[in-house]
Order: structure tokens, then C-alpha cells, then sequence
């Protein structure tokens, strides 16, 4: 999906989004109970905590060495060498479709883009949001239908990409 615009090996070379800055915890992935017990079953040391009333995110609390709210603590899921280490099919949809992220906007759910992620701003915005197509567009509403703590609060650096409904 958003190969289009974004090479794995940029990716790979950033890892921007696969680390979390106590100030932006806000942007951890969200997880539902399904995918939570299949992770901590694959992967035990990683930890979660509640996020919602059905929804979990990954604990990294126990990761930071200091009380700086601009210290990064990694994705328990990212390898320094190989990257994120869960499959297409594991990989919680936050991270699926970022820089982009599911907002509402004056009542409205709108698809955003997350003008912090450092690759995606070298990109011409046309080219961006051509993205967002309607296949994205369904997805996007499946996975709000299915589980709507994936909307994040709106936030001054989100740039509207499109209207869902």
C-alpha cells in the first residue's frame, strides 16, 4: 500500500515511527485483544498495557533510562539489525499506514498525514496523498468498524488528507 511513495530500505535507514518519545506515547500502536494474544504468545518478553476499553498498546515504560520527554525508547518488536520483526499479517494497522493516521476532524473521520515521519516530507504532497485511493479508503473504514480505538485525537502537525464519511 504505501510502497508506493516509501522504500522499505528508507524505512529501514529512519525507523523514525518504530520509536516512542514519552511526550508522543500517544502514537504507540494500537492492538486488539486478538493480536495481543498471539503476540504474547510468539513473543513473551514483549510487554502491553491497556489502552482502551478492548484495545492494548506495548509497554515500554520500563525502557526509558531517564524522565527526558524527548527520550526514545525503541518497539519492543524493532531488531537494530533486521528491523520490525513481525510479519505483514502481524503488524498492528498504526504501523501499516503510517504516516498516516485516522482522525476526526470537526466531527467528520478523516484520513491524516503525520508530517513528522522525516521521509515522507521529502516526498511532493500530490504524490502523497494520491495514496489514499479508494482501496485505502476501505480499509481504513473495515479496520475503524472493527476496532474504533485505532482514531487518534487530532494533533497540530496532522495534515487532512481526505474525508472517510
Amino acid at each position: 500500500m504505501l510502497s508506493k511513495i516509501l522504500s522499505k530500505e528508507d524505512c529501514a535507514q529512519c525507523r523514525f515511527c518504530c520509536s516512542f518519545r514519552r511526550c508522543s506515547l500517544w502514537e504507540t500502536p494500537v492492538f486488539s485483544s486478538a493480536e495481543k494474544l498471539c503476540l504474547e504468545k510468539k513473543y513473551p518478553e514483549a510487554k502491553f498495557k491497556t489502552c482502551a476499553d478492548k484495545s492494548f498498546t506495548i509497554d515500554i515504560d520500563d525502557c526509558y533510562k531517564s524522565s527526558d520527554e524527548n527520550e526514545e525508547a525503541p518497539c519492543p518488536f524493532l531488531d537494530s539489525s533486521r528491523g520490525c520483526v513481525l510479519s505483514s499479517e502481524q503488524k498492528p494497522f498504526d504501523c501499516m499506514i503510517w504516516p498516516f493516521r485516522i482522525t476526526k476532524v470537526n466531527n467528520e473521520l478523516c484520513v491524516v498525514l503525520e508530517k513528522t515521519c522525516p521521509v515522507i516530507n521529502k516526498i511532493p504532497f500530490e504524490k502523497v496523498s494520491s495514496v489514499v485511493d479508494e482501496g485505502f479508503i476501505n480499509l481504513v473504514k473495515k479496520k475503524v468498524e472493527e476496532n474504533s480505538d485505532i482514531i487518534k485525537e487530532w494533533r497540530e502537525n496532522f495534515v487532512v488528507i481526505r474525508k472517510l464519511f
